[in-house]
């Protein structure tokens, strides 16, 4: 499972300060937290800091790459900020993200490739989310068969069939679950699947046990990556569990301790 910390995020007011008033100690210790607690990618994202998106990105990569040595997604929606700042990074990058438009796909497939980068690509048009399993998987696979023109290797594309939260869209968690059953036949070697786990629970209570059950099912149907909080004791002890019960490690007694040593 690749586990995406998603801390460092404008969003939440301690990274929203320390990017205002760029804190290096603050974001580098958040950095090192969740690479300790599991992750092993970071995902960057300035939010509503009150800071120039462009430059607030770059000090965040320079600042966080400096603190540790996994791979950055840089979650953005600005081309123009991709284009800028993804070449500070080349193959520790991850671009996050763009949709599954003919024309977006080109050039940040492109983009991908010249920087031998990953690319999320979400299952999203001018249409918006699709609301059905079928227009997910439909274009789940035109963005397959975009990376496989443009060169981009399948263990580079990640891509994302959309959650969206269970209290205002009840059917889309089964959706997006369905849609991963039939989108993981996509190649062999198929890409990797990622979701922005919170936004199921997104306005619910009860968020972390949402968070933590649905995890669990949405690996079961096939998902391998997940933009998620690592230092959340108890869903990081789902991902272990699962993976052990999916034969993906061998069991012992202390098969959670051992997991969280091997990092």
């Amino acid at each position: 499972m690749h586990v995406i910390g998603e801390r460092l995020n404008g969003m939440f007011k301690d990274v929203r300060k320390a990017l205002e008033e760029q804190d290096v100690a603050a974001i580098q210790d958040l950095a090192k937290a969740q690479v300790n607690a599991g992750a092993g990618i970071l995902d960057l994202n300035v939010g509503p800091a009150k800071v120039d998106p462009l430059e607030g990105m770059r000090w965040l990569i320079e600042t966080a790459a400096a603190a540790t040595e996994v791979p950055l997604a840089i979650d953005n929606p600005k081309w123009e900020i991709q284009k800028a700042v993804v070449p500070m990074l080349g193959d520790r990058a991850i671009i996050n993200s763009c949709k599954a438009d003919e024309e977006e796909l080109d050039k940040y497939m492109a983009l991908a490739v010249e920087n031998n980068a990953g690319l999320v690509a979400l299952t999203i048009d001018k249409q918006g989310v699709p609301s059905d399993v079928d227009r997910r998987v439909e274009l789940g696979a035109q963005i397959g068969a975009k990376a496989m023109e443009a060169g981009l290797p399948m263990d580079k594309l990640y891509i994302d069939p959309i959650i969206l939260p269970v209290n205002v869209a009840p059917k889309q968690p089964e959706n997006v679950l369905a849609a991963l059953e039939q989108l993981k036949m996509l190649s062999d070697p198929p890409p990797h699947f990622v979701l922005g786990l919170s936004n199921v629970s997104q306005g619910c209570n009860h968020r972390s046990l949402i968070n933590r059950i649905y995890l669990v099912m949405a690996m079961s149907a096939g998902l391998d990556s997940a933009i998620m909080d690592p230092t959340d004791k108890d869903l990081m002890d789902a991902v272990i569990t699962t993976e052990l019960l999916q034969e993906k490690m061998i069991y012992c007694d202390s098969f959670l301790d051992a997991q969280r040593m091997r990092g």
